[in-house]
């Protein structure tokens, strides 16, 4: 959601860039309706730039990288987990029991109890306590991610307000000439 609203904030700040241009060749014609003075000056003064409005001083937008990398691995970490957690992987009765608790080395066997049972509880839970500690650090980088991203889009709503700003008062004045004439 935020990366689509950085992308209508970019449209709208690439609109006002456009309507500031076509104000700028608005004030050229009024100058020159207004006097033979201000068609001569027109008529010798360069012709401001057709530029396009991402050469204005707006780079195309982008979401930023922290955000794309936190989803991306969100993404993958979440598809690891749904194929690894038995309520949302297919059944499949090989690994249903403490098995795997046999294939632990014996540097980490001596960290648990001798009873198999009690070192197989120990390890489930120790395995459940490492999937949160995942989950924990992709909802971090998320949350990493989408305060950069609104900071970004911070600035950005500071930029099209001045800009926005700007355009109002030029946009009364040239109405006032519109009228004078």
């Amino acid at each position: 959601e935020l990366v689509r609203q950085g992308e209508a904030l970019k449209r709208t700040e690439q609109m006002v860039d456009k309507m500031d241009q076509d104000l700028k060749t608005s004030q050229r014609h009024i100058n020159s309706i207004k006097s033979v003075w201000g068609g001569l000056v027109n008529y010798f003064k360069a012709k401001p730039p057709e530029s396009k409005p991402e050469q204005n001083g707006t780079p195309e937008y982008y979401a930023n990288s922290r955000l794309k990398e936190a989803m991306m691995s969100s993404k993958e970490q979440e598809s690891k987990y749904q194929e690894s957690h038995p309520n949302l992987r297919k059944l499949d009765n090989s690994d249903n029991d403490f098995s795997k608790a046999d294939l632990v080395s014996s540097m980490q066997r001596d960290s648990y109890p001798k009873n198999q049972h009690l070192r197989a509880y120990h390890q489930k839970i120790d395995n459940n306590l490492d999937e949160m500690s995942s989950g924990l650090s992709r909802l971090k980088n998320l949350a990493l991610g989408l305060q950069t991203e609104i900071d970004e889009q911070d600035d950005m709503l500071d930029r099209l307000t001045k800009k926005v700003e700007t355009l109002d008062v030029n946009i009364k004045s040239t109405d006032k000439k519109v009228r004078q004439l």
